[in-house]
């Protein structure tokens, strides 16, 4: 099989002491790619640094709604800067997250609404953060529609209605480890099947979330990992990962523009 891992976050310091094993392992369980995603603009850089340096790896430039306090015009301009590497893909990860509030609902608000901007510009698949927004994130992304956007809805946890909203407008949704969480996966396990095939993402959003069995002898999530979130989709949806998994794979391809001609792809470690 071919697994890509739509969401991690290899740029992260928990990665920073044991990188090369890590991409290792990914290999080891036929995790042949990933998206490194970019939270700010230090994470922005070291995400492209990682997939220039790493075979099989690609990056997204964005500012995560947690930073947005933070955020500027001038930071923006340097982050798009980064657009210019060939292995960056995506826009964020962006969005609203109004359970933590890290930075101001209005901060959030308006920082998301440029960088889609931005997104539309570069013509770049965006990549969604929302957690508690109570449907404004929807009603943001619906005035502010263009022709052609593409982009996931990142661990998509939500409610039904949403999920259907979501698809209506041409999104494909990414599923995470809680998918393998006996209580709080229930009800996206019940989800599942009523997604597309055709617009469906795995990921692990690594060090963050990690799936049920490993967590159970691990505490950081890695790409590896995402190896038990496409078997328990493949579970839920009553089909074979084999044949699941060629599935994923071009969807993710396809979503991120990435050439599929990657039969022998092996991930090698960085310089």
């Amino acid at each position: 099989m071919k697994i890509f891992d739509s969401h991690c976050h290899l740029n992260d310091d928990a990665f920073a002491d044991d990188l090369p094993q890590v991409l290792a392992r990914m290999s080891e369980n036929e995790v042949r790619a990933a998206m490194i995603v970019g939270i700010d603009e230090a994470c922005g850089r070291r995400a492209v640094a990682l997939a220039e340096q790493c075979e099989g790896c690609w990056a997204s430039v964005g500012v995560h709604p947690h930073d947005t306090a933070a955020c500027s015009e001038s930071m923006l301009a340097r982050i798009k800067a980064l657009t210019a590497s060939p292995k960056v893909r995506a826009w964020g990860e962006i969005g609203l997250d109004f359970n933590r509030m890290h930075s101001p609902r209005a901060d959030q608000e308006r920082w998301f609404v440029r960088q889609l901007e931005i997104a539309s510009e570069l013509n770049l698949p965006i990549i969604l953060h929302e957690r508690d927004s109570g449907g404004r994130l929807l009603e943001l992304l619906r005035a502010h529609h263009w022709i052609g956007r593409r982009g996931v809805v990142h661990c998509f946890s939500g409610i039904a209605p949403e999920l259907y909203q979501y698809l209506e407008m041409g999104f494909y949704i990414g599923i995470t480890g809680i998918v393998t969480l006996a209580a709080r996966g229930r009800d996206l396990r019940a989800m599942v099947p009523q997604i597309p095939i055709d617009r469906l993402l795995v990921e692990t959003d690594a060090p963050y979330l990690t799936p049920t069995p490993e967590r159970n002898r691990h505490r950081r999530n890695e790409p590896a990992f995402v190896r038990t979130v496409l078997f328990k989709v493949a579970e839920v949806r009553q089909e074979a990962p084999e044949t699941l998994a060629p599935v994923i794979w071009d969807n993710t391809c396809r979503l991120f523009g990435i050439a599929n001609d990657r039969e022998d792809a092996s991930l090698s470690p960085p310089l």
